[in-house]
């Protein structure tokens, strides 16, 4: 008898595959002695569409709502429906005796397997797979440490009710919203709040008046001092005429230095990466959006081999790790890395609670290197990109901390305090991973004694205003949907308390969709690398009920999803409570006297169906979009490319269709498609024929993309009852 594998993607399979010597190749199957191993190509089995229930659903008529099933249906992805039956043909194999799990190890993972189970019928006993990286060393690990099936019984029934959780609320809700107000208008428990977050953060800056302050600061040859108050230590005031009396008091008048003050200090290096740290540290650094960080991240762990899981929201590694590590500096000990990792092979490897905690790692530790032999030139660029915050990272926890001597100064000039500090390095420790030492300008304070005197101080009154928060952009975002805990209404300890458990708005694994989601319906847009409402976003959200705009909403569905698979609280408990909120929202939406416009609206008519078009913004494109949602054609008008202007060097715009296309700049440079390509030729660094034939390409599969991603075949089916 033989076992089934069911690994996530193909890639995952084929090195299972290979680890357990399994190499015959049968249609979607590796098969060998002991193992036959096949994959689910992400999702196979989904929940089936209102329709499935009744065929009144597939007219959107707010009569209908709310859609409530009382059992959830499992349906075959058409699309991947040819792999479905490979699997469900290898389940029911006479010579198959168990079916070992080897999907993604957390949640969403457990349910991509599970459901094809069920929906294939499934009989026969579980073992479940849990690694965090797919190494041949962790492979053959993870496979001699199978668990039952059973184990995660609970985990299962988290992750269904947050499927059906997420269906009843976003199904009824966009349904609600979309008949009452005739646009295409979706909402969920996660995109909404993060939406309102926006909006909120958009009225902060919006209302806030600046406001001026003062300093005072005094140089001499030796050094810069600054002015504080001796009561409050405060280094500037919003009285002008108060700085501008010390300032005639001073003026003119010699200092003394009344102390100086040497004090040994440490700073640490960073913790270990979880995804959203990652992600943020890519948009900050090399302006990569949350869902390009993800995909890059998944290369390097799935076909790289080289980095761990990357859907973890834990920063911690456990104990049992720790043993690993001296491997893993071996690893990562070619090119840059060589000398850095060199310095740590050398010596015993030391370790703390700062980055090895058993209690703060659940489903999976902190993203750090594998064991596995690194060829950097196998790796794109990019790829290299994340892969160095990440070894970088790796290696700053287990160098020292960084020791340096803060030197502060105080000057006493008329009875009023000036403050001098700096720093002199001791010893790099962490830092030598990132930077050399650079303290020559700080060290002149060194040259001041107790009881000088200063006796020639240039004196300038300093001004400056408050500034209002900036406007988010991805890696901002990031963190404002991890700690929502600013954009409250209600500061109630358990609601904080249970956001913070809860890790926010969405998870590690859901943020750069839900990010993505709310560019491609158009509800947020980007200026630069800033992120805007959009004007139909402000509307939807006049529109929703207000509890469902609410960050607490999700936090404590969270909680109690946590609870399920702890096996502290029934499934039906939660969901009887979901059917009972839905009711009440789609209640509130029927009841509501609210309006909807287009203010976008052109005089360009739709080529299709002759309705006007709509002019739309999302992430990278300017467009054109059909006003008539069953017709739902559109045109990209221009695109944000990856061509830097050779100007300014900021990103051109490409606009218009076919040899006509011209990129051009805000700077006001202009160049046509056709001397773009002949002067990159010209430069050594040419656009081959295949380069702009893959980009057009993607060019025509954008136009083709239904216009919202998640809700497309569901709006595409709309039959609004006029």
């Amino acid at each position: 008898m033989k076992s089934l594998i069911i690994a996530e993607k193909p890639s995952v399979a084929r090195d299972i595959a290979r680890v357990l010597k399994s190499s015959r190749n049968n249609n979607g199957v590796l098969e060998g002695e002991r193992y036959v191993v096949t994959w689910a190509l992400g999702h196979l089995v989904t929940l089936a569409d209102p329709e499935s229930y009744d065929e009144k659903y597939k007219e959107w008529k707010i009569e209908h709502l709310p859609m409530l099933p009382e059992k959830f249906e499992l349906v075959v992805i058409k699309q991947t429906g040819k792999q479905y039956q490979v699997v469900k043909n290898q389940i029911h194999r006479k010579d198959i005796s168990d079916i070992i799990i080897a999907t993604d190890a957390g949640r969403e993972g457990e349910l991509v397997a599970r459901w094809i189970l069920n929906k294939a019928n499934n009989k026969k006993p579980i073992k479940r797979l849990w690694i965090s990286s797919v190494t041949d060393k962790a492979i053959r690990e993870g496979f001699n440490r199978l668990k039952d099936g059973k184990e995660y019984e609970n985990l299962y029934k988290a992750a269904v009710a947050r499927a059906e959780s997420d269906w009843i609320v976003g199904m009824n809700a966009t349904r609600a919203l979309t008949c009452k107000y005739n646009a295409s208008l979706s909402c969920g428990r996660v995109q909404t709040p993060t939406l309102a977050m926006i909006a909120k953060r958009e009225e902060e800056i919006k209302s806030f008046i600046p406001k001026p302050y003062y300093g005072l600061m005094g140089k001499t040859k030796e050094m810069t001092v600054t002015w504080r108050d001796k009561t409050t230590k405060e280094k500037s005031v919003f009285d002008k005429s108060r700085i501008e009396e010390i300032y005639r008091k001073v003026n003119g008048k010699k200092g003394i230095v009344t102390d100086v003050k040497i004090t040994g200090k440490k700073t640490y290096a960073p913790g270990l990466y979880d995804l959203t740290e990652l992600q943020r540290d890519a948009n900050k650094l090399f302006d990569f959006s949350a869902k390009e960080t993800l995909n890059i991240m998944q290369r390097l762990y799935e076909n790289h081999k080289v980095l761990t899981y990357p859907r973890t929201d834990s920063r911690y590694l456990p104990s049992d790790i720790v043993g690993t590590l001296k491997e893993r500096i071996e690893s990562v000990s070619v090119g840059p890395y060589k000398l850095l990792a060199g310095k740590l092979a050398k010596k015993p490897i030391s370790t703390n609670s700062s980055f090895v905690d058993d209690s703060k790692v659940s489903d999976h530790h902190a993203i750090i290197p594998t064991e596995e032999f690194v060829r950097l030139d196998n790796m794109s660029l990019d790829e290299r990109k994340i892969y160095d915050l990440v070894v970088r990272r790796f290696l700053a926890v287990l160098y020292p901390p960084c020791q340096f001597d803060e030197i502060s100064v105080i000057v006493k000039v008329e009875q009023e305090e000036f403050i001098a500090k700096g720093k002199v390095i001791k010893d790099l420790g962490y830092k030598a991973v990132y930077e050399s030492i650079t303290e020559e300008e700080e060290e002149r304070v060194l040259k001041t004694e107790k009881g000088e005197v200063l006796n020639k101080i240039e004196f300038i009154i300093t001004e400056g205003k408050t500034a209002p928060p900036s406007p988010f952009n991805e890696a901002s975002l990031l963190s404002a949907m991890e700690n929502p805990v600013h954009f409250l209404d209600d500061r109630d300890k358990e609601v904080v308390k249970t956001l913070g458990e809860t890790g926010g708005l969405g998870t590690v694994a859901t943020r750069a969709d839900i990010i993505e989601k709310l560019f491609n319906t158009f509800l947020i847009e980007k200026r630069g690398k800033e992120i805007f409402i959009t004007s139909k976003g402000k509307q939807l959200l006049e529109l929703v009920p207000e509890d469902l705009k609410k960050p607490e909403l999700t936090a404590q569905l969270e909680m109690k999803l946590s609870k399920i698979a702890q096996g502290k609280l029934r499934q039906q408990e939660l969901m009887e409570e979901m059917v009972t909120y839905t009711k009440e929202i789609v209640s509130e939406i029927k009841e509501s006297d609210g309006k909807f416009r287009h203010d976008n609206m052109t005089n360009t008519k739709c080529p299709v169906c002759g309705q006007k078009m709509l002019s739309v913004t999302n992430k990278n494109n300017k467009m054109l979009v059909c006003s008539d949602r069953n017709c739902g054609h559109k045109e990209i008008i221009s695109r944000t490319s990856n061509a830097r202007c050779p100007v300014c060097h900021k990103k051109m715009e490409l606009q218009g269709k076919g040899e006509k296309q011209i990129f051009t700049c805000v700077c006001g440079y202009k160049e046509k498609l056709t001397a773009f390509k002949d002067r990159r030729e010209r430069e050594g660094a040419g656009v081959t024929k295949r380069d702009v034939a893959n980009y057009m390409n993607k060019l025509k599969k954008d136009s083709k993309e239904p216009v919202n991603n998640a809700f497309a075949d569901a709006f595409a089916k709309i039959k609004l009852d006029k």
